[in-house]
């Protein structure tokens, strides 16, 4: 699956900390919605309201679990991101307005998946722009998106989960990049496999950890 967003992001200087601000996180995620709806003909209603509601209780969020950073911080912006995930999920903050004719909509898997929730492929998009560009900035390369991205079972599937638990939405997105899914305690920074790798190599090399960084805290 071929997601939209992140070549508009990419050249937008120090990206990582520009989406901490609320301006450029709501002006980029208009910028997505604007996308699917040039390529997909998808057009979304945005209320402000619920979009900065999402961003000011990410940003609480994050930054109790920053110091992980410090551990693996290529893992943590995908967790990051997957916490902005779960906060547009929760909060809801698009609503289509209009989709294209079913004349016009080409078939395709990318078409059945946005028609069957684009509201999620809003969010979804958005956030696998951002971890796509970041880390392209910052380490020269982007994470590869798996083929299960592809595959509708699994958006049906996604889409149920995160109805009975918005926090699935971080290991959802974990998969779709190739990552092994914490279903357990998704919100955690601390119980992911690749924190938990650093945390044991830092250990036997000897290295000061950051302060709660040893085990997972508690659901």
């Amino acid at each position: 699956m071929d997601f939209l967003f992140s070549d508009d992001l990419v050249h937008m200087p120090d990206l990582r900390h520009r989406l901490r601000q609320l301006r450029w996180f709501r002006m980029a995620f208009r910028k997505n919605a604007a996308l699917i709806a040039e390529h997909y003909g998808y057009h979304f209603a945005i209320d402000e309201t619920k979009l900065t509601r999402a961003f000011l209780n990410w940003i609480e969020t994050v930054e109790k679990q920053k110091s992980y950073a410090r551990i693996d911080r290529k893992d943590f912006i995908i967790f990051a991101a997957g916490l902005v995930l779960k906060e547009l999920i929760s909060e809801a903050p698009a609503k289509l307005r209009s989709k294209p004719k079913s004349s016009d909509a080409k078939t395709s898997r990318m078409q059945d998946i946005i028609a069957f929730w684009p509201e999620g492929f809003l969010y979804t998009n958005y956030c696998v722009g951002a971890i796509a560009a970041i880390c392209e900035q910052e380490f020269g390369t982007a994470p590869e998106v798996d083929k299960c991205a592809d595959d509708l079972r699994t958006w049906w599937s996604y889409r149920e989960n995160v109805r009975e638990m918005p926090g699935y939405a971080i290991a959802f997105l974990d998969k779709f990049l190739g990552a092994e899914p914490n279903w357990i305690m998704p919100n955690l920074a601390s119980a992911r496999d690749a924190i938990q790798r650093a945390i044991v190599s830092s250990k036997a090399a000897g290295a000061k950890l950051p302060t709660g960084s040893s085990r997972p805290e508690s659901a």
